[in-house]
C-alpha cells in the first residue's frame, strides 16, 4: 500500500514537472535570440565568455543585463551600474510578493528557489495557471516552467558569447536593437492600455538626455529611471482617483 503510494506521488510529480516544460517551452523560444543577442553584446563590450555566462547565472535579468553591458561598455562604473539595474528590477519584489501569495501553503526550501526564478514572462504564465498552486505537487509545475526558461537564457547567453568572437563588430552593433525592441515590447501593452504610460517613459526619457549632457552615462540613466518613476508614482494615482 505505502509503495503504491509513493508510486502515485512520484508519477504525479513527473507529470507536473512534464506539464511545466511544455508549458515553459515558448519561454524558451523567446528567451533565445534576445540571450543571443545580449552574449553577443556583452562579449563584445569586453566581457569574458565566463562572465557573461556568470551574469546570466547570477543576475538573469535580461533588460538589466543589456543595460549593464551597455554602461560597462562606455566606462560607467560600478555603483552606478548597481543601482541602475537594482531599480529597474524594483518590481521583481513586487511579482515575488505576489507569487508567494499564491503559495502559502508550501515552504520556504520551495518559496525562495521559486521567487529566484521569476521573469516577467514567467510570472506572468505562472499566473495563468494559478491552480498549480492548489494541486498535489503542483510546485513541481512551477520549477519546471522556470527551469526550463532560466536553461534557456543561460545557454542563450553562453553561445551569444561564443559568436562574439567570430561575429563582425558591424554585424553584432546591429544586434543592439534588441535591447531597445525589449522596451519597446514591453512598454506597447502599457501604453495600450493606459497613455500616460507612454507620458511617462518619454519623461524619463528626456531627463536622461537633459543630465547626460553634463553627467556620467550611469549616472543619467538612474536619475531618469527615479524621476521618471516618481512622476508615475503621482500621475497614475491621479488617475485612480
Amino acid at each position: 500500500m505505502v509503495t503504491k503510494v509513493m508510486e502515485n506521488a512520484t508519477s504525479t510529480k513527473l507529470i507536473q514537472a512534464q506539464r511545466g516544460i511544455a508549458t515553459g517551452i515558448p519561454i524558451m523560444l523567446g528567451y533565445l535570440p534576445i540571450a543571443i543577442a545580449y552574449g553577443v553584446l556583452a562579449k563584445q563590450s569586453g566581457l569574458t565568455i565566463a562572465e557573461v555566462t556568470l551574469m546570466s547565472i547570477l543576475v538573469y535579468a535580461g533588460a538589466a543585463q543589456f543595460m549593464g553591458a551597455n554602461l560597462i561598455a562606455v566606462g560607467t562604473g560600478a555603483i552606478e551600474i548597481i543601482i541602475a539595474t537594482f531599480v529597474l528590477n524594483f518590481r521583481h519584489f513586487v511579482m515575488s510578493l505576489s507569487f508567494m501569495n499564491r503559495l502559502r501553503g508550501f515552504g520556504l526550501k520551495w518559496k525562495v528557489p521559486l521567487s529566484l526564478g521569476l521573469t516577467d514572462e514567467s510570472f506572468s504564465v505562472a499566473s495563468l495557471h494559478g491552480e498549480k498552486a492548489k494541486q498535489e505537487n503542483g510546485t513541481y509545475f512551477y520549477a519546471a516552467l522556470m527551469l526550463t526558461a532560466y536553461l534557456s537564457w543561460i545557454s542563450g547567453s553562453f553561445l551569444g558569447a561564443l559568436l562574439g568572437d567570430v561575429m563582425p563588430q558591424s554585424l553584432s552593433q546591429s544586434m543592439g536593437i534588441a535591447l531597445y525592441a525589449m522596451f519597446i515590447g514591453l512598454l506597447i501593452p502599457s501604453v495600450k492600455k493606459e497613455i500616460k504610460m507612454g507620458l511617462i517613459a518619454l519623461i524619463a526619457m528626456l531627463v536622461n538626455f537633459i543630465f547626460s549632457q553634463f553627467l556620467d552615462t550611469g549616472w543619467a540613466i538612474v536619475l531618469g529611471t527615479l524621476i521618471g518613476g516618481l512622476i508615475g508614482v503621482f500621475v497614475l494615482k491621479e488617475e485612480k482617483k
